[in-house]
């Protein structure tokens, strides 16, 4: 009850203070997104930019040096997932690691035979389940340069945080009531196959080929397209934004195209 109490009261202290100009200059500069939100959505942003700035701790890795530039940018693409839900700052994670480009990560695998294999693959970001997140820079900056690519490391990997706020990644992430988990996983479990399918068999789609990995995965892929290319996720997949549009409390179709969406 008192850590309860504390933390609301250090929250309340670090929303209060005054965004810093040169903060708001790198929102402008590198969050194109911002700039499409309305006043009331943008003054809220800078609050919860405050608190996850306040609450999280940034580490450099492979000698890369953490600026203001890093925190804010990274801050303000991650509480873009937050601005229409109620929810923690992503409780589960307390810091985040960034190294200058993408880097390497080592797996271990025993066969059927019990043969040991050891295999290295280049990661851009990645999301450890009450752990940290993992980012490369220059991916987080490739993101940013095409707000419209349906490409964002950073979308990407927090939405694995919300998705794991369950106590599983498993592609369904806390909804408001229980009750929308029918619709959710009906509707999930369908496009997820869908993309399967449409990879499979080479046919033309709009989401990213990782999104049928598995449900974590298609979660994360449509994350990144509900809030880059909604319109097009809008006409081609209805049933699937409209499903995203409850999960994140906002309509980013309405805010590219002038309009509020007839998805509901």
């Amino acid at each position: 009850m008192l850590n309860s109490i504390m933390k609301k009261r250090r929250r309340k202290k670090a929303a209060a203070a005054p965004f810093p100009p040169e903060w708001l200059r790198i929102l402008y500069r590198n969050v194109p997104y911002y700039k499409l939100l309305s006043e009331d959505e943008k003054a809220r942003l800078q609050e919860h930019i405050k608190i996850f700035l306040a609450e999280k701790r940034f580490e450099g890795c492979g000698g890369f040096e953490i600026t203001d530039e890093t925190r804010v940018t990274i801050a303000a693409l991650a509480c873009i997932l937050l601005l229409g839900r109620r929810t923690d700052y992503f409780p589960g994670m307390k810091s985040i690691l960034v190294y200058p480009e993408s880097f390497e990560v080592r797996d271990r695998y025993e066969m059927e035979d019990g043969t040991v294999v050891e295999e290295a693959d280049d990661f851009m970001g990645e999301s450890w389940a009450l752990g940290p997140v993992v980012l490369a820079w220059d991916e987080v900056l490739e993101s940013v340069a095409d707000p419209m690519d349906g490409y964002n490391v950073v979308f990407h990997e927090f939405a694995h945080q919300l998705d794991g706020e369950t106590g599983e990644e498993n592609g369904a992430p806390p909804l408001e009531d229980p009750s929308m988990y029918g619709e959710w996983n009906r509707v999930m479990k369908r496009e997820f196959e869908r993309l399967r399918g449409d990879v499979e068999r080479r046919r033309p789609h709009i989401l990213d080929d990782y999104g049928d990995e598995n449900p974590a995965e298609f979660f994360a892929v449509v994350t990144e397209a509900f809030f880059e290319m909604p319109r097009a996720l809008l006409r081609r997949h209805p049933e699937l934004y409209a499903q995203l549009k409850i999960c994140y409390g906002q309509d980013p179709a309405a805010r590219h195209g002038g309009g509020k969406s007839t998805s509901s």
